[in-house]
């Protein structure tokens, strides 16, 4: 397959209710080094043969549903499970209501390893004639780029306001209670329509990502151009990416060349970096074999289309016998997005958030027949409940001892920036 034309993709998937379209982004990331572990340059699962929705004891009712279909696995995690992992609750407002866990075994499953097409799952006639659909103009793809002028897009948490919390959060951290906390705030419009299509392939022009991410489940709706990595999982191999540390991007190749430095040798932005990285080695060596959890890379700095970020990489080998299920649980949710401890970052997290997070800092991905996996972190991420015409997008940094308040704030706006054009550009009418 030579080349993938989205438009007739997203065309082909709004046949179905159920699908999820993963795109690592090959062709088009302008990062500086692809990512080097994923398996496909996308992957499409559309269709449900089978469902499992589950909120109480998720994990081991995701363990029986695999055991069962015995199948590749495609789904979300909620950050909120995290209520079924710890003694901890979640309260506040929630405006897209997703289930806390959702897994779907696909009618269709197509994936493009080295730009070559392969039918995994369906009819391979019918799929066959979609197939070569993606590659040719001919599929009807209806678009509108008309924006209302009243839609607006609020904050749930003023700048005043999230100014006062992150010098409160800073409180907590020189009392010891934490080291490091993940602070979000949500974005937010009411009685709006868009079309989610039109929405994630505008977000996807604006911001290629690696792991990208078009997701439905009937109502719901995510569109997602995240940049990280949360667990991935090959034979008795097993990696997370934790991403901590961003810069803007600059004007010109030599101001652009010196933020990324910049970014690199920043100890505030190293420190975030490190006491994540600690963490996650930590969740890994619940189920690795002794010794084999290593840093693979420390303070990597790769470009996005918006922002510079700086990655590491850690790695360990499973004890035989692990199973897949339990290497999440034990790990989730992802520590970049909660802080550390994690435990005490999450009870304060609910307490200085406005709003339920959601499949926001979840994650995203699939599970082969064989036990493999490879989930993303839900960031950068626009989502949508088409029944109540509610849209949501939260942007976050991690607080630190070191942190100042108005920089952080501005770090957030910095994450939206991607989003917010999206919908400018994409949103059809507000009804």
């Amino acid at each position: 397959m030579k080349e993938l034309n989205l438009e007739n993709l997203l065309s082909f998937l709004r046949k179905h209710d159920v699908f999820m379209f993963l795109n690592s982004n090959r062709d088009k990331s302008r990062m500086s080094g692809n990512d080097k572990y994923s398996s496909y340059d996308w992957v499409v699962a559309a269709g449900a043969k089978a469902e499992l929705t589950s909120s109480n004891n998720a994990f081991e009712s995701l363990k029986q549903f695999y055991q069962k279909q015995q199948d590749w696995l495609f789904g979300v995690l909620s950050y909120d499970l995290k209520n079924d992992i710890e003694k901890l609750s979640s309260v506040n407002f929630d405006g897209i209501e997703a289930p806390l866990m959702h897994f779907f075994s696909p009618q269709y499953l197509l994936t493009c390893i080295d730009e070559l097409l392969n039918i995994v799952i369906g009819d391979k006639t019918l799929v066959e004639i979609n197939g070569e659909a993606l590659r040719k103009n001919n599929v009807n793809f209806n678009t509108d780029h008309s924006v209302t002028s009243d839609f607006k897009l609020r904050q749930r948490v003023s700048k005043v306001q999230y100014i006062h919390d992150v010098n409160n959060i800073k409180q907590h951290i020189h009392h010891g209670d934490i080291y490091e906390m993940n602070y979000c705030m949500e974005f937010y419009a009411e009685d709006v329509f868009i079309d989610p299509y039109e929405t994630y392939l505008t977000l996807s022009e604006l911001s290629p990502t690696p792991f990208s991410c078009f997701y439905r489940n009937r109502d719901i709706y995510l569109m997602s151009a995240s940049p990280e990595r949360f667990l991935r999982k090959n034979g008795n191999s097993i990696i997370s990416q934790p991403m901590k540390g961003t810069m803007k991007r600059g004007i010109t190749e030599t101001e652009d060349a010196q933020l990324k430095m910049q970014l690199k040798n920043d100890p505030k932005e190293q420190s975030e970096n490190v006491m994540i990285v600690d963490l996650v080695r930590n969740d890994l060596s619940k189920h690795a074999k002794r010794g084999t959890v290593k840093v693979d890379e420390l303070f990597g700095t790769y470009t996005f289309p918006q922002v510079h970020q700086m990655i590491s990489t850690v790695s360990g080998e499973l004890e035989p016998g692990t199973h897949f299920t339990d290497v999440i649980k034990d790990s989730f949710p992802m520590g970049s997005m909660t802080g550390a401890p994690k435990v005490s970052a999450m009870q304060l997290i609910e307490q200085y958030e406005k709003t339920k997070r959601g499949l926001y800092s979840g994650a995203i991905g699939y599970i082969t027949p064989e036990g493999n996996f490879d989930f993303n972190v839900v960031i950068r991420s626009i989502l949508y409940n088409s029944k109540k015409k509610y849209l949501s997008f939260t942007v976050g940094s991690a607080i630190t001892a070191a942190s100042d308040a108005e920089k952080e704030y501005d770090e957030c706006l910095l994450k939206a920036k991607a989003m917010t054009e999206a919908l400018t550009i994409s949103l059809m009418y507000k009804v």
